[in-house]
């Protein structure tokens, strides 16, 4: 599940809450990094449990408008198509993922008026007015539905940020991945597919020879960053003419030195491929002149490094 750009900004997460905001021993940290890590699946399972309740919500507002004093037409002979949809059935009768969701105690009970709220939207859009008027049904069409609502209800909603933040203090900037996942098991029910809880690393899902470990990746990623977190950040101030290493900011300090953890601990990582990962990851997490300065002193250190032999890497297009 967890590919190696998200794990490097875990880990990057981790080195510099452990750096900068606490004195967290490497054992904390590494906790804290298998947290963060089981804490993104955890949030796929959480989205993907949200397709039965706001099926019921569905179910729930036909038969309230049914009940009405003075119900129309449409209020008593109602399109039920949303409110059976099938996908909800299949999750609800899923043993393995109504096991897995009961043992992490997670419930959209509470969050009713969430619920009613991105019904009340869905069923105002385009996408929901075709699969409604549709001349057929099936998983496949449910599915596709779905996948509209996980793609256009849940990006950028305060409400649900809020909710997530209330639960897990790793889920603030999960969201876009774990909904990622959501839309691709949706393509694979629709498919037919059974339900399987996905593996947490990109790696246990590919099979063959060759395939390194992720778990391990992450795990002396954060250590060799952690345990030369000093030695490099030295290498930094001095790679700095005429500025004080004080007024570099904390995040780009942070980026270069994982950036150069890396190249130094892992041989078969090319170069290019680890700088061009801190780059792109400085555009989310420092200022706009960030992505321009890590990548300058990070390409400007391993160059160095490489030339006295500490970098050393192997293999053919590695450098």
């Amino acid at each position: 599940m967890l590919n190696r750009r998200i794990l490097r900004i875990k880990v990057f997460k981790t080195l510099y809450g452990a750096e900068f905001k606490g004195d967290s021993s490497l054992s904390e940290a590494e906790k804290q990094l298998d947290a963060s890590c089981e804490a993104t699946r955890d949030l796929y399972l959480f989205m993907l449990g949200i397709i039965p309740p706001l099926t019921r919500i569905a179910a729930e507002r036909i038969e309230a408008l049914k009940r009405k004093f003075n119900p129309t037409e449409e209020e008593k002979n109602p399109n039920t198509r949303f409110a059976d949809n099938a996908l909800a059935v299949l999750l609800e009768q899923d043993p393995d993922f109504g096991k897995i969701f009961a043992k992490r105690k997670f419930s959209w009970e509470q969050y009713d008026i969430f619920l009613k709220k991105i019904l009340a939207s869905v069923v105002s859009k385009d996408y929901y007015a075709a699969y409604m008027q549709a001349p057929q049904s099936s998983l496949k069409d449910d599915c596709r539905l779905f996948r509209h609502i996980f793609e256009e209800e849940f990006a950028d909603n305060e409400d649900l940020e809020k909710i997530l933040e209330s639960m897990s203090i790793y889920w603030g900037e999960d969201l876009p991945y774990a909904l990622t996942f959501v839309c691709r098991t949706l393509d694979s029910l629709g498919k037919g597919e059974r339900w399987s809880l996905p593996p947490l690393y990109m790696s246990d899902m590919k099979k063959g020879d060759g395939v390194e470990d992720d778990r391990a990746f992450s795990k002396n990623l954060l250590r060799a960053a952690y345990l030369n977190y000093r030695k490099y950040a030295d290498m930094v101030s001095a790679s700095v003419s005429n500025w004080d290493s004080e007024r570099i900011v904390s995040t780009d300090m942070c980026l270069i030195i994982q950036g150069i953890a890396e190249a130094v601990a892992f041989p078969t990582i090319p170069v290019k491929v680890t700088i061009n990962e801190y780059v792109e990851i400085s555009k989310y997490f420092g200022t706009p002149k960030s992505k321009i300065f890590v990548n300058g002193i990070l390409d400007s250190i391993v160059q160095k490094l490489l030339k006295e032999g500490v970098i050393v890497k192997s293999g053919k297009g590695l450098m």
